[in-house]
């Protein structure tokens, strides 16, 4: 994988996020992907991510904007920056209670390619911006 296939492999990902196509992000995940969660835990496997998305949607409703990609020159680590817009739907565990409240926050991500997928993503955003948005 060079530059411009890393960078088309993060323009899918994130094109899969903002159309609530879970399928299409999956597609682009290595079978064994790491995903560091922000302010949380290494979690492995596609099974692993396609159910921390289906914990995200029950909790949030989010898109984002001002996307900026960008990868290594050979092809084997990439970044994301971008600003979240986001609802909070109902109430995740250990966090705020949910209403509905509306937050927008600056986060990025990280990644790791092998074989033409993405195999290992760590996002990061900064959670006490978030909580105090959401009236903690």
């Amino acid at each position: 994988m060079d530059r411009a296939e890393a960078l088309a492999l993060l323009t899918r990902y994130y094109a899969a996020f903002n159309g609530g196509d879970w399928r299409g992000m999956l597609d682009c995940l290595s079978d064994d992907v790491a995903h560091d969660i922000n302010q949380g835990e290494t979690q492995r496997g596609k099974a692993t991510f396609a159910a921390f998305l289906a914990h995200m949607e029950r909790c949030y409703r989010e898109r984002l904007d001002a996307i900026v990609l960008m990868a290594s020159e050979d092809g084997t680590r990439g970044a994301a920056e971008f600003i979240v817009h986001g609802e909070y739907l109902c109430t995740d565990e250990g966090l705020p209670e949910a209403n509905g409240q509306i937050y927008q926050l600056p986060a990025g991500a990280f990644f790791a390619f092998s074989d033409g997928k993405i195999d290992r993503v760590t996002v990061y955003y900064n959670l006490n911006d978030w909580c105090a948005q959401v009236g903690a």
